[in-house]
């Protein structure tokens, strides 16, 4: 189906100059009812946050560009035991993509040794980058979390956070040929706890509606984007919507984004809430580890699924 240049999803602000993100307040209550209605509703919202700067955001789009600049076999030097988590590029259905992650990448030591591999000599600049954006990013991302906890009235349930690390996935997507309208990325689910993203200048991103509808989304300059992927589904008993999303690719520049990604640690165990299970919402799926669906995920039985029925065909009771 075609794209719906006119819709949009939430916006929800953040704001630290305000009491809106003390707990207990009645503009905290706010915000965790539109949280939970934009997660159950559309899978994501735009977040307008103004603890980062402007300039932080500079700083980190500067240093993603310097990497993209390396030679090629630089780049793939990013490789990992997960092929998803390393360098990809050079894909024929994807011919514009390009990415590398990082992980665990608020560790100020995980970033030396990637910059290490990437540049003789390190890259102070870009490890300083990263890690301020991240820091706040994750702060966020907590804060987020928290208002879905509360939203759904198991604030107290701390323990019922899973563990996880965070994945640094930067992202180019060059300007297709002159007048085309390109996929720059496949229409897909994210497989982990939660996902942020942000992009610079050049928007192609899209989501799925409930209805079947891709919407186009242009978010403002200094916003970003939360998603709902399938393990923060399993957890709310799929009260939430994992959102399907894609990137087309239009004009004549090169997009540069990039997701802070929560991938759960090792042995984490991806289970409904009980109290989010009742004769109105029966449990959907069961009990399972992280990393066993990870593996299905990239598994040639796995690839043969659509990326949304994936846990399902995982986990499905």
């Amino acid at each position: 189906m075609g794209s719906d240049p006119e819709s949009q999803i939430p916006v929800i602000k953040f704001s630290t100059g305000s009491n809106d993100l003390d707990r207990g307040t009645e503009g905290w209550h706010k915000l965790c009812k539109r949280v939970r209605e934009a997660c159950e509703n559309y899978g994501c919202f735009e977040v307008a946050y103004d603890k980062i700067p402007t300039q932080s955001r500079a700083e980190t789009f500067s240093a993603i560009r310097q990497l993209f600049d390396l030679p090629l076999y630089t780049k793939q030097k990013n490789v990992n035991l997960y092929p998803t988590l390393g360098y990809r590029g050079q894909i024929a259905a994807i011919p514009l993509y390009e990415s590398l992650g990082i992980e665990d990448a608020s560790n100020f030591e995980s970033l030396k040794s990637f910059t290490g591999l990437m540049w003789p000599g390190g890259h102070d600049q870009f490890c300083q980058a990263v890690i301020s954006i991240l820091k706040s990013l994750e702060e966020l991302n907590h804060i987020i979390v928290r208002a879905i906890l509360d939203g759904y009235g198991l604030g107290e349930k701390t323990e019922s956070i899973i563990s996880c690390k965070t994945l640094l996935r930067v992202m180019r997507y060059r300007a297709p040929p002159a007048g085309e309208y390109m996929k720059g990325l496949q229409p897909h689910t994210d497989k982990i706890w939660t996902t942020i993203l942000c992009e610079d200048e050049v928007s192609g991103l899209e989501v799925e509606t409930k209805d079947g509808k891709w919407v186009k989304l242009s978010p403002s300059p200094g916003s970003f984007i939360f998603m709902v992927p399938d393990c923060l589904m399993a957890w709310c008993n799929c009260r939430m919507r994992a959102v399907k999303h894609r990137v087309m690719m239009s004009g004549d520049k090169d997009r540069y984004s990039f997701g802070a990604f929560a991938i759960p640690v090792d042995g984490s165990i991806i289970k409904a809430q009980k109290e989010l299970v009742d004769e109105e919402h029966p449990q959907l799926l069961k009990e399972f580890e992280f990393t066993d669906f990870f593996r299905f995920h990239l598994s040639e039985e796995g690839r043969a699924i659509d990326s949304d029925k994936q846990v399902f065909a995982f986990a499905g009771i």
